[in-house]
């Protein structure tokens, strides 16, 4: 016997639920979420007797739908994580992070453990289905291969060119370079986030007229003369824009000057084919410190004096310069207060951003 909801609010909620479950009529997925819904309050017209005896009936099928999908074992080992996972644990499958995994926490403490798998689906946000693909994913969750595809994925949208994860955790030192149209300034950290050195070159013009590639040669090799050997060298990658006509030559003097550091540091890419010469992008790096403000990237001056302030304060500082060196970075700001030298700060942050996004995993 079939019935249809009377109030016009409901009639589309119920509407709205079915099409959002495009499942055939006659499979058990669809028998099953038609008894969920028809144990939720006022799903069934209190008068009709004999549709209140079939929602009954088919709802203790659905109690038992979980437990005839899963084996005793399997059911054990998804109520074992159910009932002892912290919500920082939960939030490690996919289906369960955000809200879901906090709802599974404050109905454990409410309520007390899970005693089967069908009591899950009296938590909010969960229904059959997600239950069902809950428990999947707590069974089968997701391999090797597919995470290291998504990490991969991740780091091509902030470092250029490709390279692999094994590289980057042995990674023990880097040089982080900026360069603009005045300066070009470098800091070598390593793997304890320990600034070993930082400097700047005031060598750099703003490039109002074209010069010959020797000048950029010699230039950019003295520069070069003065950087340490490290893992990887890590390049700003400029965010502007090719539309705007009037930067066309400082895109120019940018494009020329990110080939020669290609070329003069990748000196071994002849021979074994591996990038120690990397891009990184500009903005994702002022995401991971907060410093844009719409499109924009704000200065890391302030950002980067915290950081040499707390390397005295705290015991554990989150970027460490050795002693010896505080008094020397500090008089460098002084003097360079009057200017914008705003590669010698970025310099640092895109190095401190390298480690924790690429090397140290750090989810922002």
């Amino acid at each position: 016997m079939s019935w249809r909801p009377k109030s016009p609010i409901f009639k589309k909620n119920y509407v709205g639920r079915w099409r959002s479950f495009p499942v055939p009529s006659g499979s058990f997925l669809f028998q099953a979420l038609h008894n969920s819904c028809c144990r939720k309050k006022g799903a069934a017209p209190k008068n009709t007797t004999s549709s209140v005896a079939f929602c009954d009936d088919n709802a203790k099928d659905s109690a038992n739908a979980l437990g005839k999908l899963f084996s005793t074992e399997q059911q054990a080992s998804i109520l074992h994580v159910l009932n002892t996972a912290s919500n920082k644990e939960l939030e490690a499958f996919k289906l369960l992070r955000g809200r879901r995994s906090a709802n599974i926490v404050e109905h454990r403490e409410k309520f007390g453990p899970f005693q089967n798998l069908e009591s899950l689906m009296n938590v909010p946000l969960f229904q059959y289905k997600t239950t069902v693909q809950v428990c999947n994913s707590i069974l089968c969750p997701e391999t090797g291969g597919k995470r290291k595809l998504q990490e991969n994925r991740l780091l091509g949208k902030f470092i250029k060119p490709d390279v692999g994860r094994e590289r980057l955790k042995a990674v023990k030192s880097i040089v982080s370079i900026v360069f603009g149209t005045r300066r070009i300034a470098w800091v070598h950290l390593d793997h304890k986030l320990t600034v070993l050195d930082w400097q700047q070159s005031d060598h750099w013009k703003l490039p109002s007229r074209t010069y010959p590639a020797s000048v950029y040669l010699e230039e950019i090799s003295s520069v070069i003369s003065k950087m340490p050997k490290a893992d990887f060298y890590v390049l700003e990658k400029t965010a502007l824009s090719i539309q705007n006509s009037s930067l066309f030559p400082i895109l120019l003097h940018f494009h020329i000057t990110e080939a020669m550091l290609y070329a003069l540091l990748n000196k071994t890419f002849a021979q074994d084919g591996q990038h120690q010469v990397l891009s990184m992008n500009r903005n994702a790096v002022g995401r991971h410190f907060e410093l844009m403000i719409g499109g924009s990237r704000s200065s890391g001056k302030d950002l980067v004096k915290q950081f040499l302030s707390e390397s005295v304060l705290k015991a554990d500082p989150r970027v460490v310069f050795p002693a010896d060196k505080v008094v020397l970075y500090r008089q460098m700001f002084s003097s360079t207060e009057a200017q914008r030298v705003e590669e010698l700060y970025d310099s640092l942050l895109q190095a401190v951003a390298f480690y924790e996004l690429a090397v140290f995993d750090v989810k922002c």
